[in-house]
């Protein structure tokens, strides 16, 4: 049986109209139209196929053949066009045959506390043009790189694909929906959903006809496969909403196609080959959140100890996970407050804003590509170019955003990325930021550190950056943020029986390693370097 559960939606190839930015978070999970699908809950065991025993074997020796689940194979391959990848997956788990299905559901993280409740007109004040939400008024007061953090500027779009994997909510920005009755369209499991969608036989779109284990691209590699009408061929269409994710995006399907061609080269057999590729990717990004994303963004004590200790306040059963609305609707958001005013795409480029030079929803030109090596530290090369500190306020393309991404609104104040926040976070009932605090016993911030003072309390978004500045220095969250957000993620792939951290918690990255250890500027290189021979670490 074949082990292709980590995905199971189907996305409308043809559909032409892109979904409403409510679903496009930056860094941050945010809501399309309204509408939700079924949530899939994968077997409580591994498939006998993951491994001959049912769990991945132990690390190898250093000069061992550094392929897994199952042992590399010296069998011979079978031809790389027989479609013997599609044809192994007529019984995928990814098809809800032989499962139970159901919405999957948002839920609180503090459940306890009660809604802020604040005046919709004093948000949209606050998160308008002009208002405390708005960077652009302080902007002229700054050198060029004077609100620059300490880590590169692709971190919070990492963020943003995070967000994309595990959730989607399809309720309007204003409200309507009782917090009760959201559904979450994406299974809340960390499991590149958003790359796989349903596999080659679910989603065949999205892979090579003649060679059905690796994803198809565009006729040069730089792009996805687009459809008569530019729309992209893309297992999460929000992927597209600008250069950013869409290059992540390329840069994942290089990777997987590397990795196919990697486990061959060692011996696979043919029938394996994709859901191994599958796995290994899925391993190594689950990696690179724990490992790489989440010190950076919370410091790597807090990740040490939730580790070491469990997650105190979101610790789903396996199986019963959900996506908290502390989480969804705050604490991950906070990436909006790390996009830059302008970004280099290239050596000696211009500097462009976000929106809306860099919106996506088309074909990507040749002249229009982004060197990630311009947003993440690869080894090699020089820095990279950092984020924005977190201070609360947001760059002026996320304050006006343009019509193609926010579609037709009711009011000049929808076009406001901080006004959707500061609105999502009242309509969903989030308690105020001083309420969390106190209750996880932290001091809460003072007006003087939030800028103003808030009649009833601060909302929960706006306190989380304001808390990242004063107590990450605008370069990491502080402590309601950080653990807030630490312990979903950790929580989530621990309630994923198919985590590495639930299947194989001592598991390290296989792929070849630059530095001390395994992360994101590993998995850049790996596909980065796509037509050289793949090799062992």
């Amino acid at each position: 049986m074949s082990v292709d559960h980590l995905s199971h939606h189907v996305e409308d190839p043809d559909a032409t109209t892109p979904p409403p930015f409510d679903e496009l978070g930056l860094g941050a999970v945010e809501a399309p139209e309204g509408g939700a699908r079924p949530g899939d809950h994968p077997p409580t065991e591994a498939p006998e196929s993951v491994t001959s025993g049912g769990h991945l074997p132990e690390r190898p020796d250093p000069g061992a053949t550094r392929a897994y689940a199952p042992q590399v194979s010296s069998a011979p391959s079978h031809h790389h066009g027989s479609r013997v990848a599609a044809r192994d997956h007529c019984l995928s788990l990814v098809r809800a045959v032989d499962r139970p299905t159901g919405a999957a559901r948002y839920g609180r993280m503090f459940p306890g506390l009660e809604p802020l409740g604040t005046d919709p007109q004093l948000l949209m004040r606050a998160g308008s043009d002009g208002g405390i939400c708005d960077a652009a008024a302080v902007l002229d007061q700054l050198s060029p790189d004077g609100d620059d953090a300490t880590e590169a500027a692709g971190w919070p779009f990492f963020g943003q694909l995070i967000a994309h994997d595990i959730t989607a909510d399809r309720s309007p920005i204003t409200g309507g929906v009782g917090p009760e009755e959201l559904r979450n369209a994406r299974s809340p499991k960390l499991n590149l959903e958003i790359v796989y969608s349903d596999g080659p036989i679910g989603s065949p779109y999205l892979f090579d006809h003649g060679d059905p284990a690796k994803f198809l691209l565009g006729p040069d590699g730089g792009d996805v496969p687009r459809n008569q009408q530019g729309v992209a061929l893309i297992g999460d269409p929000r992927n597209d909403v600008h250069l950013f994710s869409l290059s992540l995006h390329v840069a994942l399907l290089h990777a997987h196609n590397r990795i196919v061609d990697w486990l061959r080269e060692n011996g696979v057999p043919e029938a394996d080959v994709f859901d191994r590729a599958r796995i290994t990717l899925t391993w190594h990004y689950q990696w690179i959140v724990v490992h790489d994303f989440l010190p950076r963004l919370v410091g790597a004590g807090l990740v040490e100890q939730v580790l070491a200790e469990g997650c105190r306040w979101f610790a789903p059963p396996s199986l019963e996970a959900y996506i908290p609305l502390e989480f969804a609707d705050a604490a991950f958001r906070y990436g909006h407050g790390q996009i830059r005013h302008t970004y280099r795409l290239v050596d000696d480029g211009p500097a462009l804003p976000l929106f809306p030079d860099l919106v996506g929803f088309g074909p990507l030109p040749a002249d229009r590509r982004l060197d990630l090596t311009q947003v993440f530290d690869v080894p090699g090369r020089p820095p990279a170019q950092r984020a924005k500190r977190i201070d609360g306020r947001l760059a002026a393309s996320l304050i006006g955003l343009p019509e193609q991404v926010t579609g037709e609104v009711d009011a000049a104040a929808y076009r406001s990325l901080a006004v959707r926040d500061l609105l999502r976070g009242e309509t969903t009932g989030l308690p105020s930021g001083e309420t969390v605090a106190r209750l996880l016993g932290v001091t809460p911030l003072t007006d003087d550190e939030l800028g103003q003072a808030w009649p009833h309390g601060t909302p929960l978004w706006f306190y989380i950056l304001k808390e990242a500045e004063h107590r990450g220095a605008g370069d990491r969250l502080g402590p309601v943020g950080g653990r807030i957000v630490a312990e979903v993620l950790i929580g989530l792939l621990r309630a994923d029986p198919a985590s590495y951290l639930s299947l194989e918690p001592d598991w390290e990255p296989a792929l070849p390693v630059t530095g001390s250890g395994f992360g994101m500027a590993d998995l850049l290189t790996f596909g980065i370097h796509r037509d050289q021979p793949a090799h062992q670490a």
